[in-house]
């Protein structure tokens, strides 16, 4: 079985389901409430385990309920917890997510400025089955030692670029980035995508990409920006659908996909997700994203 190796933040998710989002202090009533796992690493590892594929986690949690309850969903989703590390006397990350009605969400999330940084406790080798690395930028240090795993064992190593790179190394250890529009304004300076892309991309050897939601994907090919559009749907829920799309490309490289047509399932993967309330409740099984695509040309 192909495996992705992931590294990065998980959560535990409060998402409630909202007519519209809060714009003053009064108290709201929800009408749905879901009490999942999330996360960007965490959300992409479970992607990863529905799809087919292996996945191992390397995460950052504490020993309290929040951390118990975490392992345990991904333990449930199959993934592979052996590198999740728990912390003694600190909070795991938590999330309060709320979702309107049109599918968009706010998010306020807690992560423990305490949680050491160091990386010596991680594997020095990738897990045998691993064929691809997946890292989020929530812990620099981390991201850039497993991206040079995926370096020493000649497999792609993909960057969730959501955020601004905390590390300097980062984009050039990576064979694949794909960013956020926010992030990658942010790193090249550029408001507009198209251009912020082509700044990054000129010199650089690593495969770039921006997710931009609704209007698809724009990726550097052949030395230029190319666009794959996103699948019309009725959105219910955007929660999650970024990091089910980073899993999905991974998971796709790792099983040998060209970048387009890993784009194109990582597209198809996520478009599902948003039809769901949930999160990464809401991630496709393997057939969904098979039928979805064959009803599609």
């Amino acid at each position: 079985m192909t495996g992705v190796f992931c590294l990065g933040i998980s959560t535990l998710d409060y998402v409630y389901s909202v007519e519209a989002l809060p714009t003053r202090g009064e108290k709201y009533r929800s009408n749905a409430l879901a009490v999942v796992g999330g996360g960007c690493a965490g959300n992409a590892s479970v992607a990863i385990a529905r799809l087919g594929g292996r996945c191992w986690l390397a995460t950052r949690l504490a020993d309290d309920l929040p951390g118990q309850e975490i392992i345990a969903d991904l333990v449930r989703e199959g993934v592979d917890t052996t590198f999740a590390r728990r912390v003694p006397g600190l909070r795991s990350p938590v999330s309060a997510i709320l979702v309107d009605a049109r599918g968009e969400r706010m998010v306020i999330s807690y992560s423990d400025p305490q949680m050491p940084e160091d990386t010596d406790w991680l594997p020095t080798a990738l897990p045998e089955g691993a064929r691809a690395v997946l890292a989020d930028t929530r812990w620099g240090e981390g991201a850039l030692a497993a991206l040079r795993l995926a370096r020493a064992a000649g497999v792609p190593g993909v960057l969730d670029g959501d955020r601004k790179p905390p590390h300097p190394d980062l984009v050039e250890t990576a064979s694949h980035v794909a960013f956020s529009a926010q992030a990658l304004a942010e790193l090249s300076g550029a408001a507009d995508p198209r251009e912020g892309l082509a700044r990054i991309a000129c010199g650089a050897s690593t495969w770039l990409a921006v997710t931009l939601g609704r209007e698809g994907v724009l990726f550097i090919e052949d030395g230029a920006v190319a666009h794959l559009p996103a699948f019309a749907i009725e959105t219910v829920d955007t929660l999650g659908a970024g990091d089910v799309w980073h899993g999905a490309f991974a998971l796709a490289l790792a099983e040998g996909q060209s970048e387009r047509a890993a784009i194109r399932f990582a597209s198809a993967a996520a478009a599902i997700k948003c039809t769901r309330f949930g999160g990464r409740a809401g991630a496709p099984e393997r057939a969904e994203i098979e039928a979805f695509l064959a009803q599609r040309g």
